[in-house]
């Protein structure tokens, strides 16, 4: 019997040990996505590997023959082919998983490519178009822009990879250097300086070609990394527009001076049927927490009504089960 084992892949930077402030290092885990969700958030996440030296890349860049093993069940051996589902993060570890430069580059979307220079974004074609779907990136164009463009390409494309990043901004020192020319002395010929840069970029390959010097995971089979790496929807959602948008809600109560009756609502309220122990109204108002159904009368309506759409969009984005596949197909498009 063969059974198709499909993977969840979380890898992140964490500390290494106590003594330092931050030792940086990454591990990598992994979890059987044919388990049912409840079981995936406390256990059966399984430790795979660390290092502090081997870059995020090559860390994930797991085997993909099949697993003989024995089925106590049946009684019988089977085989286990793995296959990376996904790959999970949070969003500067998926960025540089992708090649991606990250969300405050000019072309911040890892998956498509909207965005554009500050000065286009600043105008109203360019801030509506923020909004829209850009051109989808590929892996293949990723790999090809990571292996030709040297030195523009993280302002001009958001492409940044790690992995032969190190070789090509040796290459642009010393081409600084070499054209740089020194009183009293001849300029180096463009003939000279291009033979120290090949010496050089031969020596930093060390018998490698430079598509063995890219990001791995641009080529891996079955997945497409600018696809398989979804949104990371807690610091996204709650800890990204949440966070901030009650940040400003905060400040236009406390410019109102009512922030005092959020609070005494917020002491009020029964907390029978949340999944909270208790509602401490202090810790809540001190650290901006939110509740903003005990704000709609102390907030303008158009702060209310954009609590309403991001209210909608996190009760979405943490919706777990489909009742209905065929039904929720056909309304997603």
């Amino acid at each position: 019997m063969v059974y198709a084992v499909p993977l969840i892949i979380f890898m992140d930077d964490i500390s290494g040990n106590i003594l330092k402030q931050w030792n940086k290092h990454h591990a990598v885990y992994m979890s059987n996505a044919n388990l049912p969700h409840e079981m995936l958030e406390e256990f059966f996440v399984r430790f795979i590997t660390s290092s502090p030296h081997a870059a995020p890349m090559e860390l994930i860049d797991a085997a993909d023959s099949g697993i003989i093993t024995w089925d106590c069940k049946d009684q019988e051996e089977v085989m286990l082919i793995p296959y990376r589902l996904f790959i999970a993060g949070d969003n500067p570890m998926q960025a540089e998983e992708c090649s991606h430069t990250g969300l405050n580059c000019n072309y911040f979307c890892r998956t498509c490519d909207v965005g554009g220079t500050k000065e286009y974004k600043s105008s109203n074609e360019g801030y509506n178009s923020i909004f829209t779907l850009g051109n989808l990136r590929t892996p293949e164009k990723t790999a090809k822009s990571a292996m030709t463009k040297v030195q523009n390409a993280m302002s001009s494309t958001g492409i940044r990879d790690s992995a032969s990043v190190s070789i090509l901004e040796s290459l642009v020192e010393l081409g600084k250097k070499l054209h740089k020319r020194k009183p009293g002395s001849q300029a180096t010929s463009e003939s000279e300086v291009i033979a120290a840069l090949e010496k050089e970029f031969e020596e930093q390959l060390q018998g490698a070609t430079l598509d063995d010097t890219i990001n791995p995971l641009l080529g891996m089979n079955g997945i497409s990394m600018h696809l398989d790496t979804p949104a990371e929807i807690l610091h996204t959602i709650l800890l990204g527009v949440v966070k901030y948008f009650w940040g400003q809600t905060v400040f236009l109560l406390e410019k109102a001076k009512v922030l005092h009756m959020f609070q005494s609502r917020l002491e009020s309220v029964d907390s029978d049927g949340m999944n909270a122990p208790s509602l401490n109204a202090d810790y809540i108002c001190h650290y901006k927490g939110i509740m903003p159904f005990l704000v709609h009368d102390l907030v303008p309506r158009a702060v209310l009504n954009g609590w309403t759409i991001i209210g909608e969009l996190v009760a979405l984005v943490w919706h777990m089960t489909i009742p209905d596949t065929e039904m929720y197909l056909v309304s997603s498009y």
